[in-house]
């Protein structure tokens, strides 16, 4: 599993970072970095629920 991210829709809320911080980090400029993008199959779960908590839809997954 993969984490997709589209810059033009993230507003650096942080929610994905609060969720799954192994993996998200927000700048101090705002921007979200991912910190890997090769989900650990450990992660699996959590990784969603941090896609999930995106209110822009920038996050996605592909397998």
């Amino acid at each position: 599993m993969r984490i997709e991210l589209d810059r033009n829709r993230c507003t650096g809320n942080g929610l994905c970072e609060f969720e799954a911080d192994r993996y998200f980090e927000v700048q101090d400029n705002g921007t979200l970095d991912v910190l890997q993008c090769e989900v650990d199959r450990g992660d699996e779960q959590q990784v969603r629920n941090a896609v999930a908590a995106c209110p822009t839809e920038a996050l996605s997954l592909t397998e």
